[in-house]
């Protein structure tokens, strides 16, 4: 990859890192996955009061 290319990717690691990286507990992918779905019913709650809040004009 050109070093002007992998500058815009903030985000990278080697692929020697993720191979070595220790897996993920339990309960870490639990507190993960609780939390995107908190976020995720969040975000589905404001998009349901927006619609019904519109619908009343």
């Amino acid at each position: 990859m050109e070093t002007w290319a992998r500058s815009n990717y903030s985000n990278e690691a080697e692929l020697r890192e993720l191979m070595t990286a220790p897996p993920m507990k339990a309960e870490q992918h639990a507190a993960i996955t609780r939390k995107r779905i908190e976020c995720r019913r969040m975000l589905e709650d404001a998009k349901e009061q927006r619609k019904a809040s519109s619908e009343l004009f």
